[in-house]
């Protein structure tokens, strides 16, 4: 089956509706699905229901959401560089569940491995845990958190396949993998779209199986994602160590 989508938009038809819930794979603005969040702005959907480490800035990351007022409710670990998505919380326009980012992560796991819940010492003593069922492990308590799902997920990829086989590319690779198991329907952004025989089995992250559909970007800004270059040391010598590093005094 070919799952290549010829844009953004055709990625996406079909799919968004009002008050739907999303899960958006990348950490700030690192391993964003850039083009497919700005299509779902574009379409203007409202009351949505927002998954994510984060929300991004205010004008990158799953925070262009934010600035549209499109979002309902984000459940996420982190809020602090965006300060629209600060406002509107304390303004009560968006609702916030915040999540400790491990116990976020593992309630998405579960969600993609069907599992209904699991108990985590994060929390069990603090306020968030009160009317939470707890139960004491090994003479610790633990409360009892819920898995995570969502209507759809969109993810980044640095290079995938007509079945959907996903390659992501260093610290853009973040929360992507576990993500694609989440949502009832998954939608991959990829920067290279390469035939299956061109990807090493071993290497895949994300398997096809696990993927609907996937578009080569349209564009991509990626603000932390450029490569800086220095000038090449001789290679017939040695490049010295700091002097903290050598022994050497001074």
């Amino acid at each position: 089956m070919n799952k290549i989508r010829p844009d953004s938009s055709s990625a996406l038809e079909g799919a968004l509706r009002d008050g739907m819930s999303l899960v958006v794979g990348g950490f700030g603005l690192c391993g964003v699905p850039e083009n497919l969040l700005r299509r779902v702005v574009a379409s203007g959907i409202k009351d949505l229901v927002v998954i994510s480490s984060n929300m991004g800035t205010d004008d990158g990351g799953a925070g262009v959401l934010l600035k549209t007022r499109q979002v309902r409710k984000v459940i996420a670990s982190f809020a602090g560089g965006n300060k629209l998505f600060e406002r509107l919380v304390l303004d009560g326009v968006v609702e916030w569940e915040m999540v400790p980012q491990g116990t976020l992560f593992e309630r998405l796991r579960a969600g993609g491995a069907g599992i209904a819940g699991f108990y985590t010492p994060t929390g069990a003593t603090t306020a968030i845990a009160a009317g939470r069922e707890i139960r004491d492990f090994d003479d610790k308590p633990h409360m009892f958190e819920r898995a995570l799902r969502a209507d759809l997920a969109l993810i980044k990829a640095f290079r995938g396949d007509p079945l959907g086989n996903l390659v992501y590319r260093k610290t853009a690779r973040n929360g992507n993998p576990v993500i694609a198991t989440a949502a009832d329907l998954v939608v991959a952004e990829v920067e290279e779209i390469v035939r299956p025989e061109d990807l090493d089995p071993d290497l895949v992250h994300t398997p096809g199986i696990y993927v609907d559909r996937v578009v080569r970007g349209e564009r991509y800004d990626k603000p932390v994602e450029f490569k800086t270059c220095r000038p090449r040391q001789d290679s017939s010598r040695p490049e010295a160590l700091p002097a903290s590093l050598s022994g050497s005094p001074g």
